[in-house]
């Protein structure tokens, strides 16, 4: 006997998380010591561009303008088929976050040495577009060759794994 609230239709798989853009420098060039997902403000033809996956953001970094967090210079290519009511490609997009949140970086930020940098830009189960940040410190010379001397290590153990 089945209940009313009962739904006999297959359930939906929630969709995956599908990642259009990752910064890479900010690994090479920063410790992370807190991350924040948060949401972006974009127009209609950013959104199509992103979906395409024509993102940059090697160059982008976030600032506090008026106790809202904004992202610069991240690069969304003009959407082909845009004509007129194309974006400008680098403007800076405005980032949104829980109060709470954007006090508690704010106050990290005034610390000497952290900066807030975009880790990575993607949709989620909901077909949001979110941006993944970091409160990061800036990494020294030093710092830069053990973590590549660390990669190459991990990598030779991985190649030598596979072989035996």
């Amino acid at each position: 006997m089945a209940t009313p609230h009962s739904n006999n239709t297959p359930s939906k798989a929630p969709k995956p998380i599908k990642v259009v853009a990752g910064n890479r420098r900010a690994y090479h060039e920063y410790f992370f010591i807190d991350r924040y997902k948060a949401g972006i403000v974009l127009s209609g033809t950013e959104v199509k561009s992103v979906r395409l996956g024509k993102v940059n953001m090697s160059d982008a970094y976030c600032v506090f303008k008026d106790d809202e967090l904004w992202l610069r210079h991240m690069h969304i290519a003009e959407y082909p088929q845009g004509g007129l009511t194309n974006h400008i490609p680098k403007h800076d997009r405005k980032l949104l976050l829980q109060k709470r949140e954007l006090r508690r970086l704010q106050a990290k930020i005034k610390e000497r040495g952290l900066t807030i940098v975009p880790v990575e830009l993607f949709i989620n189960e909901r077909d949001c577009i979110k941006i993944e940040i970091a409160l990061a410190k800036g990494k020294k010379a030093y710092d830069k060759r053990d973590s590549i001397k660390e990669r190459d290590i991990k990598r030779d153990m991985d190649r030598e794994r596979g072989r035996g």
